[in-house]
């Protein structure tokens, strides 16, 4: 048969189909008693065992347990035709759903020599699980590494590193609030890929982050505690965190493969259609490499498109996942010579896929050859977006820039110069200050400078535009004002970021302080830099306890949570007691939007809400160093204000309940120190 592509299992035997328009002939390499030594080789002869561009075989009588792999034979002129094709080479099926993979670190000596693809070969019981369907709105979405995650001793986990040690964190991911989890890429790559060394210790680094798929399918062996059931683990975990109320995004790769440049390995798609799959010079048939890692999918080639929403769907249908993060997704948007589409059919594809209807789609709307399509990535109001503006702009901000209040508006608004135009909403806007690239919480307030000496580049890697101040000292201090300065001002990002109209997204150990010692790319750093170290969860008590509260506020008032913009057509004057949103500078009615300006207030009116909420008063000071006071207005309706946040004290009387905190009458003065933020909610009259 020759759909569906890959293996697959049928009443009749094992039917195996692969895509290939221009080999002139293909084999199917088999092992069947698990010594890769021993395997046999069928070849599938064009008049019986083709359709179209389509080979495939039914096999009768075979094990489940098999490996297999492919061999393809055709013209090898890379300069010329580009086709790259090698027979010598044991090709990995793009559609394998399994591949037989060593533990984490150990060499992988099968790639291109042996058979290595498995089956997915047992049903599995999902015991009713269905897809949680939680609102965009809703979300607040947590990034996380699976292996750095627990695979630090003080994690305390019986299985470190893999998918099982997520469902044995699942209590604390509750208890934090989060409601969805995105796991940095979890497909098969070889981690053993990186040339270069740690210059202090001279060991060889690892391809830690994962950005380097061999597959758009089978997840990662060693990421499972049990190398032969990583399908079973990750399903198992899946099934758990949706028992708790928390969905999984995956963080998807499909603008480039493991293959890289020219000089790259040979492991599929090379082998199997050179110019198809990837995009090339139409002069030199060298490799265009918008991606930043030596070559660029074909994205929207109707092979390569079918291959990405087959991936997709099978995540959806088959592993129960709840959303994808697309990794410099602007590549998604080019055509075969690397031109930016005004409609690119496979954005639109995901879009309007009635499987994927319910499904996050969340684009990183940039790639590595300076396209940044932040606002513009697609009309569509599936789509949401990392938004690198807000990132950018409360940087700026908390580092005491001027002319950056403006801004720092708009996105606490919900960005609405970027994506109401087109009709989307604050929804589209996935709100984040740090992500796993980059500074962590911690070092932004630590770090002036990036410090990636132990990558083994010279420091020349990584992103100079940190938009950072490291508050007085270069790294780790025991001044105790600085120290008090730098948690100040990252509490207050913190509230900015949970309080902002979009989708905000925390990067797993930022809420208790876990630093990266200023390494700003860690890609590499498979070691205490990239793990998690839980013991800060004891040491940061209170920082973590002000990110639970956080959370639990944002979840608790909708009023955070808007599906719309606020509304620009209202008359400030006659209708003030409406207005959903009131700026102020430090005086009420008294908005200050100039360059110098580094105060900002704002007042959420509860009574705009149906049912009605609680009104908030936010203030915020970006002055490097001095106190600003702020004259606070009255509520709406007839109720007063108490003072729940204040992160110049410390905790846990940097956030208070409600029925715990001190009344602030209409007019009182409050004093809110340098990089500081105090929130005020409304209650009803005692």
């Amino acid at each position: 048969m020759p759909l569906p592509l890959g293996s697959s299992i049928t009443p009749q035997g094992v039917n195996f189909a692969i895509f290939s328009r221009n080999a002139r002939a293909v084999t199917l390499v088999v092992t069947i008693d698990q010594d890769p030594s021993k395997y046999w080789e069928v070849p599938l002869e064009p008049i019986f065992h083709k359709t179209g561009d389509i080979w495939h075989i039914l096999l009768i009588g075979i094990p489940l347990d098999l490996c297999y792999g492919f061999r393809l034979d055709g013209p090898h002129e890379p300069t010329t035709s580009g086709h790259s094709f090698d027979r010598r080479r044991i090709l990995l099926d793009p559609y394998a759903k399994q591949i037989h993979s060593p533990d984490w670190g150990m060499e992988r000596s099968c790639l291109g020599s042996e058979p290595c693809c498995l089956l997915d070969t047992p049903r599995y019981d999902w015991q009713g699980d269905r897809p949680l369907n939680i609102p965009l709105k809703d979300s607040i979405i947590y990034e996380l590494h699976v292996r750095g995650f627990t695979r630090d001793p003080s994690s305390k986990v019986a299985h470190p590193g893999t998918f099982k040690g997520i469902t044995e964190k699942i209590i604390y991911l509750k208890r934090l609030g989060i409601t969805a989890i995105e796991l940095m890429p979890v497909t098969e790559f070889n981690e053993n890929e990186p040339t270069f060394v740690n210059p202090r210790t001279g060991k060889p680094l690892k391809n830690f982050w994962g950005y380097s798929p061999l597959s758009f399918f089978a997840p990662k062996c060693s990421y499972s505690s049990d190398l032969e059931a990583p399908l079973l683990e990750f399903r198992n975990m899946v099934k758990a965190l949706h028992q708790a109320g928390i969905e999984v995004i995956l963080d998807i790769v499909y603008n480039h493969t493991a293959e890289g440049g020219a000089d790259g390995p040979t492991t599929s798609f090379r082998g199997i259609d050179n110019t198809i799959y990837y995009l090339l010079d139409p002069w030199t048939r060298s490799y265009l490499n918008y991606s930043g890692c030596g070559n660029t999918c074909n994205c929207n080639h109707p092979i390569v498109r079918n291959l990405i929403m087959d991936a997709l769907r099978w995540w959806v249908v088959e592993m129960h996942v709840d959303g994808f993060r697309f990794d410099l997704a602007s590549i998604l948007g080019r055509d075969a010579q690397g031109n930016v589409l005004a409609n690119p059919p496979v954005v639109e594809l995901i879009a309007e896929d009635p499987i994927l209807a319910d499904t996050k789609i969340i684009a990183e709307a940039w790639d590595a050859a300076g396209l940044y399509q932040v606002g513009s990535f697609s009309p569509h109001p599936r789509w949401a977006e990392w938004n690198g503006r807000f990132r950018d702009d409360v940087r700026a901000f908390l580092c005491g820039r001027p002319g950056t209040v403006p801004a720092l508006a708009t996105r606490i608004a919900g960005s609405s110069d970027l994506y109401q135009a087109n009709g989307r909403s604050p929804c589209s806007s996935i709100n984040f200050i740090t992500s796993h690239d980059g500074f962590t919480l911690a070092d932004l307030v630590s770090y002036n400078e990036k410090h990636n000496l132990e990558n083994g580049e010279d420091n020349r890697d990584g992103d100079n535009n940190n938009i950072s101040w490291n508050t007085g000292v270069e790294g780790p201090t025991t001044n105790k004002k600085i120290l008090a300065l730098r948690s100040r001002r990252l509490r207050t990002m913190a509230t900015i970021l949970l309080l902002s109209q979009g989708v905000p997204m925390v990067v797993a150990g930022d809420e208790f302080g876990r630093s990266q010692q200023g390494n700003n790319n860690a890609w590499c750093q498979d070691n205490p830099i990239s793990w998690l170290d839980w013991s800060l969860t004891r040491k940061n008590a209170q920082q973590l306890r002000f990110f639970r509260k956080l959370i639990a506020l944002r979840k608790a008032h909708p009023l955070f949570r808007r599906e719309d913009f606020f509304p620009h057509d209202q008359d400030p004057v006659a209708q003030a007691h409406h207005l959903e949103i009131r700026w102020q500078g430090l005086e009420p009615g008294q908005q200050d939007w100039a360059d110098e300006c580094r105060t900002l207030a704002f007042l959420l009116n509860g009574a705009s809400l149906e049912p009605e909420d609680d009104d908030f008063f936010i203030m915020l000071n970006g002055h490097a160093e001095n106190t600003a006071r702020f004259t606070v207005p009255a509520p709406t309706r007839n109720r007063c204000w108490v003072r729940i946040i204040d992160t110049d004290r410390s905790g846990p009387l940097d956030f208070v309940d409600p029925d715990r905190g001190h009344t602030v009458e209409c007019g009182q003065s409050i004093a809110v120190p340098n990089m500081g933020c105090v929130v005020l909610q409304s209650q009803p009259r005692r």
